[in-house]
């Protein structure tokens, strides 16, 4: 399965699906990492692809963020809740138990991206630009 921002996830706002579609990139990052049979020890990737989840998402929040204020947004309380709590479930990875575990880290990681980008992107930011 690849990870890929499909016609159906567009918003119709340039910005947000640009962002959208890298997030979607990094979350394929993750996927062909777990398909990667040539590298052995993958703790120092999924670090990385854990990182740049954290730096991405909070810059692609606080824009769309932005944004949804500029406009009047009414549902601009319940994106911040659905914001915060995917950033916090990102700083709850517990990387003390990565390197045993690697395999079921990167599973649960795109359990979590593949439910939540496909989630929230089709039920809440196709929102943002209806009237």
């Amino acid at each position: 399965m690849k990870y890929e921002m499909k016609e159906e996830y567009y918003t119709g706002i340039d910005f947000v699906d640009q962002e959208h579609a890298k997030l979607f990139s990094i979350a394929n990052d993750a996927y062909e990492l777990l398909m990667n049979d040539f590298i052995p020890d993958k703790y120092d990737y999924i670090l990385n692809v854990i990182q740049e989840l954290k730096d991405y998402t909070k810059y692609h929040f606080q824009h769309e963020e932005e944004y949804m204020i500029s406009i009047g947004y009414k549902r601009l309380l319940s994106q911040k809740v659905d914001h915060a709590d995917f950033i916090e479930k990102l700083e709850n990875i517990d990387t003390s138990s990565i390197d045993e575990k690697q395999k079921d880290v990167l599973l649960e990681l795109l359990d979590f991206l593949n439910s939540w980008l496909i989630g929230h992107i089709y039920k809440r930011d196709k929102l943002i630009a209806q009237p």
